[in-house]
């Protein structure tokens, strides 16, 4: 039996997210702003909440295409507050149109999100050695000032423990666990 994540329950859904994506380095503006979208979401709430509610994220999100979404008017705004297939709370779906403009500008700004957010860490992942689950944190010192960058754009949801979410998700830090079977293969 593979060894994983201390956090990874035997949901199906939840087992393939981590053998699949979690961690794997994601230079892509489009996922990158789709783990923003979900990162934004989960908030407050428990990961495999937003990870069984993804696909409906995609659809009411237009498949999280960030140039559609920024220009989403009043009338779409309503329609995904009405839309029991996701979390909806007016300030997250509001903070995701305002994030998908602000995501184009850094765009103009740096040629693109990724140049942008990877820069951060040289344009590789960081490859932590956490053996236990209490050495894994929450918030990091360059989590701390990547939140306070993106605030100061304007983005809205960007704590520190949901930017060091998304940099673990966007395996922009490898935070497997030493003993899990991911740990050496991202």
């Amino acid at each position: 039996m593979k060894k994983r994540c201390f956090w990874v329950s035997d949901d199906p859904l939840y087992i393939e997210y981590h053998d699949q994506e979690w961690g794997v380095p994601v230079y892509e503006d489009d996922k990158l702003f789709e783990f923003l979208i979900l990162e934004t979401f989960q908030a407050g709430l428990s990961w495999i909440t937003v990870l069984k509610k993804r696909e409906n994220f995609r659809k009411a999100f237009d498949n999280f295409d960030y140039k559609k979404i920024a220009n989403y008017g009043e009338d779409k705004f309503e329609e995904l507050l009405l839309n029991a297939g996701i979390i909806r709370n007016k300030l997250k779906i509001k903070a995701t149109i305002t994030n998908a403009q602000l995501f184009m500008k850094v765009q103009d700004e740096f040629g693109s999100f990724s140049k942008y957010i990877w820069n951060f860490v040289d344009g590789k992942p960081v490859k932590n050695a956490f053996e236990k689950r209490e050495e894994v944190p929450a918030t990091t010192e360059l989590s701390d000032i990547i939140s306070k960058d993106l605030k100061k754009r304007g983005f809205k949801f960007v704590g520190s423990t949901v930017i060091y979410a998304h940099m673990q998700a966007t395996g922009m830090v490898n935070d497997h666990t030493t003993d899990c079977f991911r740990y050496n293969e991202v």
